[in-house]
């Protein structure tokens, strides 16, 4: 079953020390394309979380921000000043080598990388809440792509039958457009007052026949319809599978059109077109 690129997640889990939330976003994309908004509490594990995400999703831009909430108690703010103090240090030496002060107020001390520190909690508790978390909001992001993925098979069979329908319209109408031809064929000979003997007839009547032929493609659509409903069966990834069956499908619906020489079979070309660019634009969404 298909899995949509395109899904929304959002879960918070809570533990003895506060909570954590993490919000998913998910959208199509060649590859596979996270990215992480992180406290820096817990920004040491973002590779852990990509190797999450690199197990569970094959392709799609991520967009991930993780939020912690801890309970209310007294202390939950401190301050690193060690840490603080190097900033401004170095902000300093920086000041001095562009001959200007180094005017810095607190409050933007405050919001640089670690100066804060939410609350004396173990940096284990909160990596552990942070992973959990993550993985039950990819868990149910697939969900989410599985529901959409569903919907966009749906859509896709009821195209393929679409093409059935236009395939079969032609075939039932080759027999007539021939006669038609032979028709028109010999009504031009009598106009002209040419006497043609059945064999030449025969050759001409081949040489129509031959340039008309468009069975090989039939043949070849039916046979990627068959194959695009085997691939929607399939539990992988297959979103760059049917994009290349779309352009095979695309090939053959070209030549049918180049090789017409009726209406029908012209307006089925056309037809053939609009329900293969459909699905082609949906199968974008699937992974």
């Amino acid at each position: 079953m298909p899995r949509s690129m395109t899904a929304f997640a959002r879960q918070t889990l809570d533990f003895t020390w506060g909570s954590v939330s993490c919000e998913l976003r998910s959208v199509n994309h060649r590859f596979l394309e996270p990215h992480f908004k992180l406290p820096e509490t817990i920004r040491d594990i973002e590779m852990v979380l990509r190797d999450i995400a690199r197990k569970k999703l094959s392709r799609g831009k991520i967009d991930c921000s993780i939020q912690i909430a801890f309970n209310n108690t007294e202390g939950t703010v401190n301050a690193d000043l060690e840490l603080a103090k190097r900033y401004i240090s170095i902000a300093e030496q920086l000041a001095t080598q562009i001959s200007e002060p180094a005017q810095i107020s607190p409050l933007e001390i405050m919001r640089w990388p670690g100066v804060l520190k939410d609350q004396n909690i173990e940096s284990e508790s909160l990596h552990k809440g942070a992973i959990e978390t993550f993985k039950v909001a990819v868990v149910d992001l697939l969900e989410g792509r599985m529901r959409e993925g569903e919907k966009l098979a749906i859509m896709i069979e009821q195209r393929l039958e679409g093409i059935e329908r236009q395939t079969e319209v032609v075939r039932q109408h080759l027999p007539e457009i021939l006669a038609h031809q032979r028709a028109r064929l010999m009504e031009k000979i009598a106009n002209m007052e040419v006497q043609l003997d059945e064999e030449r007839l025969e050759q001409e009547m081949v040489i129509i026949a031959n340039r008309a032929d468009v069975d090989e493609e039939l043949d070849r659509l039916e046979a990627h319809i068959s194959e695009i409903r085997q691939v929607l069966k399939s539990s992988d990834s297959i979103g760059r599978r049917l994009d290349f069956l779309m352009q095979e499908l695309n090939r053959e619906a070209n030549t049918l059109g180049s090789k017409s020489i009726a209406g029908v079979t012209t307006q089925a070309s056309v037809e053939l077109k609009v329900l293969i660019e459909q699905m082609r634009e949906q199968i974008q969404n699937i992974e």
